[in-house]
C-alpha cells in the first residue's frame, strides 16, 4: 500500500484518529511533524483493515502481523516498519485505557531488534583540515573558525552551539555553560586551540558581524550572523558543507559530524565513557556506548592496514 487516501477511511475510523492525536497532543506536546506521521502511520492501518472487512476497534493480533509483514513487502525497511509498530502500540494502548476497547491487540506483538547505525564520523586529519578551511582575514571567517574550534573542542550540539551568549564562557576558567535538552545545564571545558580563536574571534571578527544588528537586541550573542542575528542551524550546516569542499574532505557530513568526531577521538585517545557521556549531555550511558563501536571499528581498520601478519 502506497501513500494513503484519506478519503478511503470511514468517518468513524477517522474521529477516532483524530481522538488519538488530540490526546498525544495534549499528553506528550508532540510535533506537527510527528503527529502527521502517527496520523499516516494508524490511516494506513485503518484503510488496511477496511480491505479486511475489519476495524480498528475489531482487530486481532493476526491481522496487525499480516499488516506489518504486508508494509515490509511493499518495500518499507525494517526500521520504518519498526516505526509504525510503535505508533500501532501506543493508538491500541490508548484504546485500551479509554475503554474502547477489552484487550489490546498490539501488546505481545515484539518490537524487532534493530542494530543502532554507527555515527558517521571523521579521521583527525580531515578534522584538522576542516578546521584550517576558513577564511580568518574576514569577520565571517573568523567566526566560521572560532564555531568550528569550539564545536570539535566540547561536542556541542549544532543547536546549542548556535545559541550561546558571551555570558555563557568563561574564559578565564577555560568553560562552557551549556544549556542542553531539557533546560539542563552542563559545564564543558575548553581547549587552549577553541581559547585562542575564541579570543581573536572576539577582538577582529565578533564586534563587526555585531554592528549590523540595527535593533541591538543581539548583543550578547557569541556567535550572531552577517546579519547581527541568532543563526539557525540550517545556516550552519550549509556553512559545514561549503567548508568541506574547501577542505577537500570526501566524506558525508551530517550536522553532528564534529560531534561524533569529538566523542570518537577522545575515546580514541584512552578517556573513560563516564567522562564523555557528561561532556556530551547524554543522560543514558547507553546512548553513548555506540561510540565505543565506533573506537573498535577504528582500531581495528588501523589493525589491517598496519600489522604484518592482519592478512592484508
Amino acid at each position: 500500500m502506497g501513500t494513503v487516501d484519506s478519503r478511503q477511511l470511514t468517518d468513524a475510523h477517522g474521529r477516532l484518529i483524530d481522538s488519538w492525536l488530540d490526546q498525544q497532543w495534549l499528553e506528550k506536546g508532540l510535533s506537527e511533524h510527528s503527529l502527521s506521521n502517527y496520523r499516516r502511520d494508524i490511516s494506513q492501518l485503518a484503510v488496511w483493515l477496511q480491505h479486511q472487512r475489519a476495524s480498528l476497534l475489531a482487530c486481532e493480533r493476526y491481522q496487525l502481523l499480516e499488516f506489518l509483514a504486508d508494509r515490509h513487502q511493499q518495500g518499507l525497511s525494517a526500521r520504518s516498519v519498526a516505526r509504525q509498530l510503535s505508533a500501532v502500540k501506543s493508538f491500541y494502548r490508548w484504546l485500551k485505557r479509554e475503554g474502547r476497547i477489552a484487550d489490546d491487540p498490539a501488546l505481545l506483538i515484539e518490537r524487532p531488534k534493530l542494530g543502532r547505525p554507527l555515527p558517521k564520523t571523521l579521521s583527525e586529519a580531515d578534522v584538522e583540515a576542516l578546521l584550517a578551511a576558513p577564511d580568518p582575514s574576514t569577520p565571517l571567517g573568523l567566526r566560521d573558525r572560532a564555531m568550528l574550534e569550539v564545536l570539535y573542542a566540547t561536542g556541542l550540539r549544532v543547536t546549542e552551539l548556535v545559541t550561546l551568549t558571551q555570558s555563557q564562557i568563561n574564559p578565564r576558567q577555560g568553560l562552557i555553560r551549556v544549556i542542553g535538552k531539557g533546560d539542563k545545564e552542563r559545564l564543558v571545558p575548553l581547549g587552549e586551540e577553541a581559547l585562542h580563536w575564541l579570543g581573536r574571534y572576539a577582538q577582529e571578527g565578533r564586534p563587526q558581524l555585531l554592528a549590523a544588528d540595527q535593533q541591538g537586541g543581539n548583543q550578547d550573542l557569541l556567535f550572531p550572523s552577517r546579519r547581527g542575528t541568532c543563526m539557525t542551524r540550517q545556516t550552519f550546516w550549509h556553512r559545514i558543507k561549503q567548508l568541506a569542499v574547501v577542505a577537500g574532505v570526501q566524506k558525508k557530513l551530517s550536522p553532528h559530524t564534529l560531534r561524533h568526531a569529538f566523542a570518537t577521538h577522545l575515546l580514541n585517545h584512552g578517556a573513560d565513557l563516564r567522562v564523555v557521556q557528561l561532556l556530551l549531555g547524554h543522560t543514558d550511558l547507553s546512548t553513548t556506548q555506540i561510540y565505543t563501536h565506533v573506537a573498535q571499528q577504528r582500531l581495528q581498520d588501523v589493525y589491517q592496514k598496519h600489522h604484518p601478519r592482519s592478512g592484508t
